[in-house]
């Protein structure tokens, strides 16, 4: 080995580096970046940096950064005040940081403070891109125009099994002062944390998947569908302002109602919801005041029809009343016209009857006066007309023809009027006016 290389350790290596980022790079800056990353670990956040060309989303910088507990304990809070989240990957943040080389970790950004304005803004813009796109999509009211059924006590509950609010709002049903059954079944779902936005999507398909299965046999399982958590951070709300999430609960047949446990702003969840209220509890006051709704709606109508009939008996008691004294006096009246009627008519009838017996008795003489004339002369005239016809019959007599000079030629008993009648052979019969002759046609 030449004595002329100069050769140092790796540490010294390094350690040479260190000194040069600490002289050469001795500001800190505030750098813009999105999170690709982020984890806690013993009080410290570790988070790994990445910058992604506006056109292509391609990474073209990646870095990582430490925020070391002392710093972290002081800068966590108030972020997650402002922005009423916590940080996460796909977040994008403005962070103060200094250069740091160590020599066995090697490179890092160390964060000494992160901007809540400036992520809160990043926020603000997301979700009014989502709002907007949601709008053009024609979905963003959809919910809003769906109804509550009026008796709306099945309920599809998507929550942690375990959270305390899925608990509150199952006992608020159960134990509501008006005695309403309710029939709550849960579909558990992730609601705090990364996983949110899939665990929802997936137990709202899980309930569509059941309601499209009843829906052809008209027996729908459920009347609503309830998102609730309580008892989480704040700070977890970033999974229900995502665009998937709001555009499957804009789309969803059965209203939705949503009591997320918090007080800032709406997420994009409760703006298409059907309903939102701020907590599991709030969620179960209204199903029970809606049912209360519906009850005294229909308390109010039986004590219309009650009121109504009592008031129709009422007149019609008072109307049969008047009736009965009225009935006997026109009974009477009625009575003593048709009596002057039907005697009047009586009377009319003998009279027409004796007077039509009178004129059929006239007649009946007349006629007995008449028919010995008009017998004889029909017996007259029928007389002189058979005495016609006999002197016809008699001109038809064929005797009076054969005495004449004529004859008739029979075969089989019948008279032949053409030759055509005749085969050789045949024995024919001719009548005269003294006698009978037979004879064979020869031809």
């Amino acid at each position: 080995m030449s004595s002329s290389k100069k050769i140092v350790t790796l540490y010294e290596l390094n350690r040479l580096v260190s000194k040069v980022i600490e002289s050469e790079m001795p500001s800190e800056y505030w750098v813009e970046a999105e999170l690709s990353e982020c984890r806690e670990s013993r009080g410290h956040c570790y988070m790994e940096l990445i910058q992604k060309d506006e056109r292509t989303a391609t990474p073209i910088a990646k870095a990582s950064a430490k925020c070391w507990a002392n710093k972290w304990m002081l800068i966590r809070p108030g972020f997650e005040r402002t922005t009423g989240q916590r940080l996460h990957a796909g977040m994008k943040v403005l962070l103060k940081v200094f250069a740091q080389f160590h020599e066995a970790y090697g490179f890092s950004w160390i964060v000494t403070d992160i901007d809540p304005t400036y992520t809160l803004g990043d926020m603000a813009r997301k979700r009014q891109e989502i709002i907007r796109q949601l709008k053009e999509e024609g979905v963003f009211d959809l919910q809003k125009e769906l109804q509550l059924p009026l008796f709306c006590q099945r309920i599809a509950v998507i929550s942690s099994e375990t959270a305390a609010g899925y608990g509150d709002f199952c006992n608020q049903l159960a134990d509501n002062p008006y005695g309403f059954q309710f029939q709550t079944r849960l579909f558990p779902a992730i609601m705090q944390g990364e996983g949110v936005e899939q665990s929802i999507i997936n137990a709202l398909g899980r309930i569509f998947s059941e309601y499209s299965d009843d829906s052809e046999d008209s027996d729908i399982p459920f009347d609503c569908v309830v998102i609730i958590r309580g008892g989480g951070a704040t700070s977890d709300m970033s999974g229900f302002d995502t665009l998937a999430l709001a555009e499957n609960v804009a789309n969803f047949p059965l209203p939705i109602i949503t009591g997320i446990g918090h007080d800032r702003d709406e997420s994009i969840l409760d703006m298409v919801s059907h309903i939102r209220v701020k907590t599991p509890t709030a969620a179960a006051a209204l199903l029970i005041d809606h049912l209360k709704t519906v009850l005294d709606v229909i308390n109010d109508a039986q004590e219309q029809i009650i009121r109504l009939a009592q008031q129709k008996l009422t007149s019609h008691k008072s109307r049969l009343s008047t009736f009965a004294e009225i009935l006997p006096r026109l009974f009477t009246n009625v009575k003593t016209r048709q009596e002057a009627r039907l005697d009047s008519l009586n009377s009319r009838m003998t009279t027409a009857i004796r007077q039509s017996i009178i004129t059929q008795q006239s007649l009946i003489n007349a006629l007995e006066v008449k028919m010995p004339i008009i017998l004889d002369r029909r017996l007259m005239a029928e007389q002189h007309r058979l005495q016609l016809i006999e002197e016809k019959t008699k001109s038809l007599d064929p005797a009076l023809l054969l005495k004449r000079g004529y004859s008739i030629t029979l075969h089989n008993g019948k008279a032949v009027r053409s030759p055509q009648q005749l085969q050789s052979g045949d024995e024919i019969e001719t009548r005269l006016a003294n006698g009978t002759l037979r004879s064979t046609v020869i031809k």
